[in-house]
């Protein structure tokens, strides 16, 4: 483990930043997240919870959803297997958002499930049976990400799932080497490095969780250094 946090704003964040830098950036964290296999993190809770349901159709809302790739890659495995599931992505940036809805178009499910949203200082809509938020909770603070996850909690009607980067040497060198071997993007090269620096080892998202009064959820770890928090409502 890398013993102190380093919580430093990422370009990424930037309001500011000019969209086709944006644009390119979102390219290689998609391209990131298909190597690292991140729906495939996600998707075993999802499917467990819509085998429950059945056959009420799963509702899915990813928070931070960016270019939508992890929605989106969940959604053509739901499509592949036959699962009646559909997938809804929000984001605050507006460039996010036009990129997802471009993919889910080129997919040809319904564009218009993707919508921006900020998801500190607004609401999170209600409906969902499942919520979840891959790669964004080490963006926040401490006590950002204990009251993002107390509205989950309240938003969610079954399951809500939070995925993200561990904060270890390893991660680290695989951050490193990754943004440079996949993208050429020099946003991602700067980001990928500051999101492990960020991040949060599973002792303190144990505790996170405590003040979030997410009582029984379970972290478990996944490769490539990720881990992955589920709790389900009683």
């Amino acid at each position: 483990m890398i013993s102190h946090r380093c919580h430093e704003p990422e370009i990424m964040d930037q309001s500011d930043l000019d969209p086709g830098l944006h644009r390119a950036a979102l390219q290689g964290l998609k391209r990131l997240n298909s190597v690292s296999r991140s729906s495939a993190i996600l998707w075993p809770p999802i499917a467990a919870v819509a085998a429950e349901l059945y056959p009420t159709p799963l509702r899915v809302l990813d928070l931070a959803c960016g270019s939508g790739d992890n929605s989106l890659a969940l959604a053509k495995l739901a499509r592949k297997k036959n699962l009646d599931m559909e997938f809804f992505g929000c984001d605050i940036s507006p460039v996010a958002i036009s990129t997802a809805r471009q993919a889910a178009q080129t997919l040809e499910l319904p564009a218009n499930r993707y919508f921006q949203r900020d998801i500190l200082r607004q609401s999170l809509p209600s409906g969902f049976h499942v919520i979840m938020c891959s790669l964004f909770l080490h963006h926040l603070s401490h006590e950002d990400a204990i009251e993002l996850m107390r509205k989950m909690a309240t938003a969610t009607e079954r399951v809500l799932l939070i995925c993200d980067l561990r904060r270890t040497w390893r991660g680290m060198g695989l951050a490193w080497a990754g943004s440079r071997l996949l993208t050429n993007s020099a946003v991602v090269r700067v980001d990928a490095v500051r999101s492990v620096a960020a991040a949060f080892v599973e002792s303190e998202i144990d505790a996170i969780s405590a003040d979030a009064g997410l009582n029984g959820c379970t972290i478990s770890q996944h490769w490539p250094q990720r881990w992955l928090l589920s709790w389900s409502k009683s």
